[in-house]
């Protein structure tokens, strides 16, 4: 058994991400979108590419209390208690997983995580969820992408730009 693993930057409350890696994506303005693998795994291996990274862009605080930023896989945002609103250029993670053809497959998404800014500041990043389906599995060209999101919890004051890294784990089943 072969095991896969990435980490997806979530860059909150305010930073821009500034990955170890540029994300890759297909332009989808420029040429016919191209249905094949982009190259070939050895056997066994599973890759994993964060296409977009998880980024609450900006979040507007209203006091120094305890409040909480909601992003959904599917891109729908919620806020409670002192977090007033979310920017709208915030952005749930994308990841595809490049495997053999076919397989069924288990990945494993943290539960919580803490971010930390530059100031020693911390946040909390907590009920990730993803749109993945019950018993994930690659698709006839060894492909799958999912979305996560989850909620960031704030308390007090909470200013400034915090990063911190998600593990994803994947395995084959």
């Amino acid at each position: 058994m072969f095991r896969g693993s990435a980490l997806i930057a979530a860059a909150i409350a305010g930073a821009a991400v500034a990955a170890s890696q540029p994300a890759v994506a297909q332009c989808r303005l420029c040429d016919a979108p191209q249905t094949n693998r982009l190259e070939d795994t050895d056997k066994g291996e599973i890759r994993i590419e964060v296409e977009t990274n998880l980024n609450f862009d900006r979040l507007i605080l209203f006091g120094n209390g305890n409040g909480s930023a909601q992003l959904r896989p599917d891109g729908s945002a919620s806020t409670a208690g002192s977090v007033t609103d979310i920017s709208p250029r915030a952005m749930v993670g994308t990841v595809t997983l490049h495997g053999e053809p076919g397989r069924g497959i288990r990945i494993d998404l943290p539960r919580r995580i803490l971010l930390h800014s530059l100031s020693g500041g911390e946040v909390s990043f907590d009920d990730v969820i993803s749109d993945l389906p019950s018993t994930p599995r690659l698709d006839s060209m060894g492909n799958l992408t999912f979305r996560i999101g989850g909620r960031l919890t704030v308390s007090g004051d909470a200013d400034g730009d915090y990063r911190g890294d998600l593990p994803i784990t994947a395995d084959y089943l």
